[in-house]
């Protein structure tokens, strides 16, 4: 048992504080907040204030107590990133093509404990091969946060997934998969019939949402971000498949065409959509769809991109973000947030700071909300597949005890959870991972 004692509460969902109080962690569930207790909430015992529980008796014991004094910090649910690629965030991409898929798991796991140290207890991964990473934290093997996997992304041929060498195509009958498609990186489907196999090869596998390419990208070499990708017929089959097995698709997608058709497919969550209307914005709204969407400024944190035709696609999306976020607002759509870090160690050490990057056209309570229980929500929509049953991003009786103690008011200040430094105690699943409060070694600097 842990007991966080004199903190004030941000629950992930409220705008403000709550008072000083205690929030009390058992096995791997929050039990109490305050004077809130939970199912399994042990009850209070007689120990002298912060001395640990001793055996009572011959024929039990009262679980050890640990207990962490706040000082009056924040304590708050740990931060999810709706859109990260594991595998990908920390390579560049030639080493992501050339380099031996050992060597690639080995960085995904050092980047992996890396996000946790930064107060990302939970990541929706948005396409790699992760299943390994994940089930190795899981495991307890390596530290890293939770990870709600989506296998190899789902593209069709000169697709936002389609990385093969123009040497490659065509692709003779019975010829073997090329190294994207080999490692579950991508898989490359085209037909109704090759689309239904590649998603129902990723849930079989253990993915709790599927991505598809639906649209044109920036880094991809062979489509204009203006295509559409798939036919309805094509999404709608990785629709139904995912239905069957109680999920959803996510795609990734940016202009007005593409959007449209995904919605009309079926489609519960666009990835981008920086290039939309407001038609499209009202469309997205009327239907409940979910808008995962990343603040892409055309700054020093934007992803590197050294193709000129690649540049061209990259300003014209960070050219239209403050519109996007315009639009989702105006609209009413329900907003994701996360990072889609690519191909730079620099940039995934970012990742808090392109969360703070959203006080520019939201309050820190709507972006903290954002980054914890909304993100949350959109994660439970995988329903029987996900992975994590009990509530995410909040801080109530029974959610997991995935949480940070904080320097400063993030409420006041998103650039308190810029700087990792900030976060003294990060726990995840009741396990501290860092304690900064007790003298104790500070962990590899994140």
């Amino acid at each position: 048992m842990t007991e966080f004692r004199d903190v004030r509460v941000f629950d992930g969902v409220g705008p403000t504080l709550s008072p000083p109080t205690t929030v009390t962690v058992t096995g791997g569930l929050i039990t109490r907040v305050g004077d809130r207790t939970g199912p399994g909430d042990p009850a209070p015992d007689t120990a002298a204030h912060g001395d640990p529980v001793h055996p009572d008796g011959p024929s039990g014991a009262r679980p050890h107590r640990t207990v962490v004094d706040g000082g009056g910090r924040v304590l708050m649910p740990g931060l999810i990133d709706a859109h990260w690629h594991a595998m990908m965030a920390a390579v560049s991409l030639p080493v992501l093509a050339t380099a031996d898929p050992g060597y690639l798991q080995l960085v995904a796991g050092r980047e992996a404990e890396r996000t946790l140290l930064r107060g990302f207890t939970t990541v929706r991964d948005a396409g790699g091969p992760v299943f390994a990473l994940k089930r190795a934290i899981d495991e307890g093997v390596i530290t890293g946060p939770r990870i709600y996997p989506s296998g190899a992304f789902i593209s069709q041929t000169a697709g936002h997934g389609d990385f093969r060498s123009l040497l490659d195509v065509p692709r003779e009958p019975g010829a073997p998969l090329t190294m994207v498609e080999r490692t579950g990186t991508a898989a490359i489907a085209d037909g109704v019939d090759a689309v239904l196999r590649a998603t129902r090869e990723q849930l079989m596998r253990g993915a709790s949402q599927i991505k598809v390419m639906a649209g044109g990208g920036v880094a991809s070499p062979y489509d204009p971000i203006d295509v559409t990708q798939y036919t309805f017929a094509e999404l709608a089959a990785a629709v139904e498949a995912a239905g069957h097995w109680g999920t959803y698709v996510m795609v990734h997608a940016y202009t007005p065409a593409s959007v449209q058709q995904a919605i009309r497919a079926g489609v519960r969550c666009i990835e981008h959509g920086h290039l939309l209307d407001d038609e499209t914005a009202a469309m997205m709204a009327e239907h409940g769809v979910w808008w995962s969407l990343q603040p892409f400024l055309d700054d020093a944190d934007a992803i590197p991109i050294t193709d000129p035709d690649g540049r061209t696609k990259q300003l014209a999306v960070t050219d239209g973000t403050d519109s996007a976020y315009r639009l989702a607002r105006r609209h009413g759509v329900r907003l994701a947030w996360g990072t889609d870090t690519l191909f730079d160690a620099r940039l995934a050490t970012r990742q808090g700071a392109q969360l703070a990057k959203l006080a520019r056209w939201f309050t820190p309570a709507a972006v903290l909300r954002m980054a914890t229980s909304d993100n949350a929500a959109l994660l439970a929509m995988s329903g029987p597949r996900d992975p994590y049953p009990a509530p995410l991003g909040v801080i109530q009786p029974g959610a997991y005890a995935d949480l940070l103690l904080v320097d400063g008011d993030p409420l006041t200040s998103l650039d308190v959870l810029a700087d990792p430094a900030n976060l003294r105690v990060i726990m995840k699943d009741g396990r501290t991972v860092q304690n900064t409060l007790t003298g104790a070694a500070t962990p590899p600097h994140p």
